[in-house]
């Protein structure tokens, strides 16, 4: 490695991470880059108008730090006023399920203090590949035409969105104009200028509940990483309203199964997931709201009170990379569900997440909605550390089952010594929501003795299915260079430069 490296989950964003990091950018502008290009060319996973967090790891420092790139919900919503709408539920999609997106500020809370290049060369790519167009991925073109009753219901969603083909070329010409906008003025035409009135505007007709002082008031927040140690390393990961610490008591419980047969791995990963993922749901929420404690998650006997939140599925994008000067970036980004809340401002091009979806209307609930309230994320970076520097970089998409997901390819890191592109391709399982099935890929070593067994509940999934995530992981090698991984059940690459 002269310059860096990236992993990403689209070629075209690894791409762009090492065009920049070759131009002299930095781990952070390069994660930037990449970023962006991904809320181009994966619109049924991410767009400018979601969320983000990330890890940074700063050359020279002993440990990382967070950001957390959460939108609240609006100043005018509530459970209290959705319930006087006769909803005894959030919806899945529209207008109500938008909370203030908080990606575009992220980046410029990251270039602030971490970067070496402006906004308008980190955002120039993307916004040439939305003005002249990228191949549809075999993956967009299913989303699409599974999503076309939500796109279709939006009549700019429609015209930006058609059901397309594997292979035809799909452009979005008012998003080009929107990044560009934003390299020239930064976060502030996002939040406060133009595209903030056309964000607002669309909302208001569609019976919204976001304002323009909602937007304006956004900001992200640093915030210190939950860590805790993992024989000689030390793994790091983002602190509530993330499910963060879900995934520190599912490493945690896995960790004396880690090395065991696949079967018993399985049976493990269950037991562990049945205990941890109902302590989410009882405690994880905005910590403004409702601060959460930790010890429950480190504690290997808790257990929550309930059977556990069967949350919306979602999509998600993870990226990582490193540079020359040691800083290392693992960050995560998202819309929600596929294709978010179905709704693009008009003159924008910019998809609106439904991260709102995942709040309670139960005015019990510890994640009931009130206004400016931050969810429950299931967005979770992660980044570990040996001896005060940083040694591997992973995460995935997932939603619910990231926590699960990002076990896997630890153990497959730490435990099993594989390669970063081994531990992210190795096939894996999951519980999926609401804890009924387990999932697994055809090729699991577990697969034939579960189906042997008759256990209940086993769905068998083709190899490489996007269902068990898109995961990447960075690793540091034993002569001190970076290895990468790019999961080969998306459409990514790893890029050395």
């Amino acid at each position: 490695m002269t310059h860096g490296i990236a992993a990403t989950p689209h070629h075209l964003a690894s791409e762009a991470a090492a065009d920049i990091l070759r131009s002299g950018g930095n781990a952070i502008d390069a994660a930037i880059a990449a970023n962006a290009v991904l809320c181009v060319v994966y619109p049924h996973m991410t767009a400018i108008g979601g969320d983000l967090f990330a890890l940074i790891w700063p050359a020279g420092a002993q440990e990382p730090i967070g950001l957390a790139g959460a939108g609240r919900s609006g100043s005018l919503a509530s459970w209290q006023a959705l319930r006087n709408r006769g909803l005894s539920r959030m919806p899945e999609a529209g207008s109500l399920t938008v909370t203030v997106p908080g990606t575009v500020e992220a980046w410029g809370r990251l270039l602030e203090r971490f970067g070496s290049l402006g906004f308008a060369p980190l955002l120039a790519p993307a916004a040439s590949v939305a003005r002249d167009g990228f191949l549809v991925t075999p993956g967009l073109a299913q989303a699409l035409v599974e999503s076309s009753l939500l796109l279709g219901g939006d009549a700019e969603s429609a015209r930006l969105l058609p059901p397309l083909r594997s292979g035809m070329l799909l452009r979005n010409q008012d998003l080009a104009e929107s990044l560009a906008a934003i390299g020239r003025s930064g976060f502030n035409d996002f939040y406060r200028g133009a595209i903030a009135g056309r964000i607002v505007g669309a909302l208001e007709r569609r019976g919204g509940v976001l304002t323009a002082e909602d937007l304006a008031q956004h900001r992200s927040a640093w915030v210190r990483p939950v860590a805790f140690r993992y024989r000689d390393l030390v793994v790091y990961e983002m602190p509530p309203p993330t499910q963060g610490l879900a995934a520190v008591g599912l490493i945690r419980r896995l960790e004396a199964a880690a090395q065991a047969p696949p079967l018993v791995y399985v049976q493990a990963l269950q037991r562990a997931r049945d205990a941890v993922y109902p302590l989410r749901d009882s405690y994880i929420t905005d910590p403004d709201f409702s601060p959460t404690p930790e010890a429950p998650f480190l504690d290997l006997e808790a257990r929550g009170w309930g059977p556990g939140e069967e949350l919306l599925e979602g999509d998600t994008i993870y990226l990582c990379t490193a540079d020359e000067h040691g800083n290392v970036v693992s960050l995560i980004q998202s819309l929600a569900g596929t294709f978010g809340s179905g709704i693009v401002a008009e003159g924008t091009g910019v998809l609106l997440q439904n991260r709102g979806s995942y709040f309670s209307l139960e005015p019990s609930h510890v994640n009931r909605l009130e206004p400016r309230k931050r969810t429950m994320h299931t967005l979770i970076p992660a980044l570990a550390g040996r001896e005060g520097s940083c040694w591997a970089a992973f995460g995935t998409m997932g939603a619910d089952g990231q926590p699960q997901i990002q076990a896997q390819v630890w153990h497959n890191l730490a435990d099993h010594g594989l390669s970063a592109q081994e531990a992210v391709a190795r096939p894996r399982v999951r519980v999926a929501p609401g804890g009924q099935q387990l999932w697994l890929e055809a090729d699991h070593p577990a697969a034939r003795q579960l189906l042997r067994s008759g256990a209940a509940g086993v769905q068998v999934l083709p190899p490489r299915s996007s269902q068990l995530g898109h995961a990447q992981a960075l690793v540091r090698g034993a002569d001190s260079g970076w290895q990468g991984g790019a999961d080969p059940r998306a459409d990514g690459s790893v890029v050395e430069v």
